[in-house]
């Protein structure tokens, strides 16, 4: 009785940060692409570059230490 309500949240909260997993992963790989088509890169794109790798690495290790585990593959694995 008690444990379902925060069963559902913590399953509610899981798919956000999986959300937000997958919206790093993309801009971290955005920031990468941008990084190498710009000739003159200066640090400001290299900040964002690392800014966006940190906050995938922030939520992946977030999603590991709370064992949340996805039901897909994540669309940059075909990518390479």
């Amino acid at each position: 009785m008690f444990g379902s309500r925060k069963q559902k949240i913590r399953m509610q909260f899981d798919g956000k940060l999986l959300a937000s997993i997958d919206l790093a992963k993309q801009e971290w790989d955005h920031a990468k692409e941008t990084e190498e088509a710009v000739s003159d890169v200066d640090e400001e794109i290299t900040a964002q570059t690392v800014l966006a790798r940190q906050k995938y690495l922030f939520l992946y290790r977030e999603a590991r230490l709370r064992q949340v585990h996805g039901q897909h593959i994540q669309s940059s694995v075909f990518d390479h």
